[in-house]
């Protein structure tokens, strides 16, 4: 077998460079996987004739000076020295920057799972692993720059407060429904809480077979705070990855922990743990990135907003109601907008990668045919339900989003149950005028707990 170090660009040269040098062997095959981030499987053959495959994970192109993946190689390289469950390291590379770890066996998401024996024994391992990794010092994580936080405020909001702070900063536009959830979450900070341990951040993401965990997988976000926090991420990553019935993930972890876990905070964490997910898709979505998964961003913008907004709703008992839908408008553009559809369905492509860039393009070109369709109305519909809100009828949604974040930041919370529905009402119809872009999460919601 032979590889051509430049068959991905002369810009990927240094990546496998590192690779032959971190694993000691030569790249013998190589795949890049079909997502928005660079990854590569490698095939690397070492001089004895061993056979070991890898992964370069590379860092976030849209996030440029900002990535965040040395923190995450230096994350993974800490739980690796404590004996946590995860692939082992082989080392960094600069540029492009990227960290080299083994290919673990195993698959994702535990609907895959052969039977409800083995879903449970995975689950119930996996939450072990958490307790575990809850329990080590922070020392070897302070090492490296992660920092405990040193109030109520700091340790709820965890992670968050840079987001947040980054969001203000990059926001060129009002952003009514992730305001709320920002107002929200610093209004009902827990204040009785006080334990600090190292956290995964966007908690579980594992593989496994036969019944067994093989590898806990992205450290990405990961941080020093509430170990509950943990715990809330649970309820988004369900979203995506079934985790099973989340009470009894938490009854599981309170016997791996010996501590009773209070469920009102953990519900806390879920809705502030998904509204990260807006944090940092509103500003790309404001001014995307040529590589950025456009559809993608949009779809995870609406539905980690609407979802904590539900979460909000049952927490203080808001009754919610389902929107009227729009009908459909014909335009003069719309025969254009079928045309590109019918270009993209009988457009070929060479590689797996090629394919899913140009189904981004399609879903894109979708879901403008959509909103030519369908946006008129949907807009003037939410006009008038903003009108009911606030006394009078904007005269765009410009407008629209301007005085509403006015009147959230004015009605210090004393709103909350009308500014709840009209923002779920105002995010489903959104939602249903992407869904048929949409390649997952469609009318998904998070689990809640019992709270008696």
């Amino acid at each position: 077998m032979s590889f051509d170090i430049d068959s991905h660009g002369s810009a990927w040269r240094p990546a496998f460079e590192a690779v032959e040098s971190l694993v000691g062997g030569r790249i013998v095959a190589c795949e890049r996987q079909a997502r928005w981030r660079p990854m590569f499987w490698l095939d690397v053959e070492r001089p004895d004739g061993d056979l070991l495959s890898v992964c370069f994970r590379g860092g976030r192109i849209e996030q440029g000076e900002d990535n965040t993946i040395l923190h995450e190689y230096r994350c993974f390289r800490a739980l690796e020295k404590n004996g946590i469950l995860v692939p082992k390291i082989y080392g960094y590379c600069e540029k492009p920057v990227g960290f080299v770890m083994e290919k673990s066996p195993g698959r994702p998401d535990l609907r895959t799972a052969e039977t409800p024996e083995e879903f449970d024994a995975v689950r119930d391992e996996f939450v072990a692993i958490l307790a575990q990794i809850h329990a080590l010092p922070t020392t070897d994580f302070e090492a490296f720059g992660l920092q405990k936080p040193s109030s109520a405020r700091e340790l709820a909001l965890g992670d968050s407060r840079a987001g947040i702070e980054r969001f203000l900063a990059a926001k060129s536009a009002p952003e009514p429904a992730l305001e709320f959830l920002i107002d929200w979450t610093e209004r009902n900070v827990p204040q009785d809480r006080r334990h600090c341990c190292f956290l995964t951040g966007d908690a579980g993401q594992f593989i496994f077979e036969r019944g067994r965990v093989t590898a806990l997988l992205d450290m990405e976000i990961s941080y020093l705070g509430d170990p509950l926090a943990d715990l809330g991420a649970l309820f988004a990553r369900d979203l995506t990855e079934q985790m099973g019935d989340l009470d009894v993930a938490i009854f599981r972890y309170e016997e791996a922990t010996g501590q009773p876990v209070d469920r009102r905070v953990v519900l806390y964490h879920a809705i502030r743990f998904a509204m990260t997910t807006p944090l940092s898709m509103a500003p790309a979505l404001a001014r995307p990135h040529v590589a950025a998964e456009f559809v993608q961003y949009l779809t995870w913008n609406l539905v980690y907003s609407r979802t904590p907004l539900e979460l909000i709703a049952f927490l203080e008992q808001i009754e919610l109601e389902e929107p009227d839908l729009p009908q459909q408008t014909l335009s003069p553009y719309g025969i254009a907008h079928d045309a590109l559809q019918d270009r993209f369905e009988a457009f070929e492509t060479h590689d797996e990668f090629q394919a899913f860039e140009a189904d981004g393009l399609r879903r894109l070109a979708l879901y403008l045919r959509q909103a030519d369709r369908y946006g008129p109305e949907l807009l003037a519909q939410d006009l008038d339900e903003a009108a009911k809100l606030l006394g009078r009828r904007p005269t765009s949604w410009q407008e629209r989003d301007a005085t509403l974040s006015d009147f959230i930041r004015e009605s210090a919370g004393a709103r909350n149950p009308e500014l709840v529905r009209y923002l779920v009402r105002r995010l489903k119809r959104e939602e249903a005028l992407l869904r048929p872009a949409m390649r997952d999460l469609v009318g998904v919601k998070m689990q809640t707990l019992r709270l008696d």
